[in-house]
């Protein structure tokens, strides 16, 4: 699969992006909004010195000539008229993804798989709203796909296996891991075992138990992790832990949801990518 679009350009959605044209593929980067597009340029700067910092293999002209397979639009006809592929990254909230994926059905061609990023959601919750549930399932990305390189493909029970299959080589073809989830399993392997680590420190947080320095020093020493939840939750960005967390019916995910919407949100503290989240990184 060579034509793949990319719905959605937020954190994760432009990391995808990125990755899959910097591995030779040609990447149609969807977004409702124009603003969000215009934003690109300065996202593929920032991607670019993480790409050279990280990456021994990396030079400038890979990541140009990565850019110069990527093209921006708001036309969702437009976006999809040569896809392959579809990946979706749009906001965590099953009813956005349920209509965007409607949405597409009625534009894609005959010969296009679809696949969500969802970090919590099932493919068979969104599966009947694509019109081809047997062409849908999930292929997941850790953040920071560039070094953190797992491609977590999910089926549901009514997923034909030569789609599996496909965006499993796709998946290698980028530069990933594929991982074979084998069950339909919220939070797939790597999301089942991060989570409640990140809900864990949210609460102590929240509880007042500790600051957030103290969890993540306690986390990075007792463990030899690099990171601690929190220093997670940054690279993750704010948006994503808020959309999980507000609606819930737990009132402490609830309160660490607005928590976070008041001193961090509203402060324009999103997270690594923009500079700021719960640790400031512009120096």
């Amino acid at each position: 699969m060579q034509n793949l679009t990319v719905l959605g350009t937020g954190v994760l959605g432009s990391q995808i992006i990125l990755q899959a044209a910097y591995h030779g593929k040609d990447v149609v980067a969807y977004d409702l909004s124009d603003d969000a597009l215009a934003k690109l340029p300065a996202r593929w700067e920032y991607l670019r010195a993480r790409y050279l910092a990280d990456l021994p293999d990396a030079t400038d002209e890979k990541v140009d000539a990565a850019i110069g397979r990527i093209r921006a639009t708001s036309d969702l006809a437009d976006a999809l008229r040569d896809a392959d592929l579809v990946i979706e990254a749009v906001p965590e909230v099953l009813e956005i993804k349920r209509q965007t994926w409607a949405k597409v059905a009625e534009v894609a061609p005959e010969k296009t798989i679809f696949a969500t990023n969802s970090s919590t959601l099932l493919p068979s919750d969104i599966a009947d709203s694509t019109g081809r549930p047997g062409r849908f399932l999930a292929l997941h990305f850790a953040n920071e796909i560039w070094k953190n390189n797992t491609g977590e493909v999910m089926g549901h029970a009514g997923t034909d296996q030569d789609a599996f299959d496909a965006v499993a080589t796709f998946a290698e073809e980028i530069g990933m891991l594929a991982i074979r989830v084998l069950k339909e399993q919220p939070g797939y392997v790597l999301n089942s075992l991060l989570v409640p680590l990140l809900s864990a420190a949210a609460d102590l947080w929240v509880r007042g138990v500790a600051d957030i320095e103290t969890i993540d020093l306690t986390w990075r020493k007792a463990t030899g992790a690099p990171a601690g939840p929190f220093q997670i939750f940054d690279v993750v960005g704010m948006e994503t832990p808020y959309n999980l967390n507000v609606n819930s019916d737990d009132p402490g995910k609830r309160a660490f949801a607005e928590k976070i919407k008041r001193e961090y949100i509203d402060q324009g503290r999103m997270g690594i990518a923009t500079g700021k989240g719960f640790y400031d990184y512009t120096a």
